[in-house]
């Protein structure tokens, strides 16, 4: 039986020419974050099956890649469900082995601590474009900060990483707070006990719409005028930081002050100091997924590109599960395969790549001819050249436009004779 030639289901080969991208893009990430300085860490891409599992990481919980028990420990004829079977598993983000990271390693990390943490996590999802079973995150996170600095941080680096690798796409940066998403809810007589439904429905508003979130919540069976009162709140908000101050007033008797007059304040500093050019707004339909979040959210949304291209918020409880001690935290995720995506779609090409000339020469040149041709290809290295050497294939024209679709922009050809002369 011939072995399988196409990568397993959701995964995928890279070819040359988008790595360059990969790798640019990559290399343009982690030059911006470490201007602000964060510092890189490595965590493993195998976690406890405990840790993925212990309800943070919402339906992502639903998509793990888990491994089995290995040796002795692996046992068929007693096992009596899953969990005997079963001890570890492929991270699916990185915001939780971070979280594990900083319990184990806090007493030799500063405080607070600015992580930037790049590498692949697999998700057992249905495959689409620009989504992958496995893909790359990039993160940056701060643990130990409790102030709004964290948050400000957080959107400056990120918007000047994507201002520098996309200059020519329009993006919007939308934020809103856990805290507030709950207060309206409250304001408008949604029982306390069913908020994650309500959120649930609401987190749907970008493929249902205003009247798909108001049939659902009626179908739920919420009464008609908490529905009408909520979604018209949700209409008529006013979205920049007046807007929050003022609903943060309206909210008052639900929801302490602080919560809004904070988020109001990281939108004005960042209004106020950011060098980069995008959008920012408050967001009172935004959700995030994942139900370790406490306060901050925010997306980032990319013109021409549907879902968010960025997203994070504060998870100040995560921690805590790890060392029984709550400890700040606040991260900010690119999403990479996105990114690259774009660039791919637009025919982005890598402004200051090195030149790239491929030196082709004759089947049966002698030693000393190659020899000679080598030191030529040496040499042009030296001076930042890439420099291909390769023997000349029978169908040369097509050997040059495949080197020519890899960056490959002049060519050298050695033939027999004239190597002779």
């Amino acid at each position: 039986m011939a072995l399988a030639k196409k990568p397993v289901t959701g995964m995928k080969d890279i070819t040359p020419a988008e790595m360059q991208i990969r790798e640019y893009v990559m290399d343009q990430i982690k030059e911006t974050y470490r201007g602000f300085g964060f510092s890189q860490i490595e965590t493993p891409c195998v976690e406890h099956i405990e840790n993925l599992t212990s309800k943070q990481g919402g339906d992502n919980e639903k998509l793990i890649f888990k491994i089995l028990k290995r040796g002795d420990k692996l046992n068929l004829e007693t096992a009596s469900g899953e969990n005997d079977l079963v001890d570890s598993g492929l991270r699916y983000d990185l915001t939780l082995p971070l979280s594990r990271y900083y319990a184990n390693n806090a007493a030799n990390l500063p405080s607070p601590f600015k992580a930037l943490q790049m590498g692949s996590v697999w998700r057992a999802d249905r495959p689409q474009k620009g989504r992958f079973r496995q893909f790359v995150q990039c993160d940056i996170d701060i643990l130990g900060d409790p102030t709004s600095l964290a948050e400000i941080e957080l959107i400056l680096a990120t918007t000047a990483a994507l201002s520098k690798i996309c200059p020519d796409n329009a993006f919007t940066v939308r934020i809103n707070d856990r805290e507030i998403l709950k207060g309206m809810a409250l304001y408008c007589g949604f029982p306390e006990d069913s908020m994650d439904q309500v959120f649930i429905t609401l987190d749907k508003m970008d493929k249902i719409g205003l009247e798909g979130v108001e049939k659902e919540l009626l179908e739920s069976g919420y009464q008609k005028e908490c529905v009408d009162k909520y979604l018209d709140m949700l209409k008529n908000v006013t979205r920049n930081a007046d807007g929050v101050r003022a609903l943060g007033q309206k909210l008052a008797d639900v929801m302490p002050l602080e919560v809004s007059r904070n988020l109001a304040h990281i939108m004005d500093t960042v209004t106020e100091v950011s060098e980069a050019d995008f959008g920012l707004e408050f967001d009172p339909t935004l959700v995030r997924g994942m139900s370790y979040y406490t306060g901050t959210i925010f997306e980032v949304s990319m013109e021409g590109f549907g879902g968010s291209v960025a997203g994070g918020g504060r998870y100040d409880k995560m921690i805590g599960k790890f060392t029984g001690m709550e400890t700040p935290a606040c991260g900010f995720s690119i999403g990479f395969e996105r990114i690259v995506t774009i660039l791919m779609d637009n025919g982005f090409k890598v402004p200051g790549a090195g030149e790239k000339k491929a030196y082709l020469f004759e089947k049966g040149v002698d030693s000393i001819t190659l020899a000679g041709v080598i030191k030529e290809a040496m040499e042009e290295r030296k001076k930042g050249a890439h420099v291909l050497v390769a023997q000349m294939n029978k169908n040369k024209k097509f050997q040059k436009e495949q080197l020519g679709n890899e960056g490959y922009t002049e060519f050298k050809e050695f033939y027999k004779e004239s190597l002779k002369k």
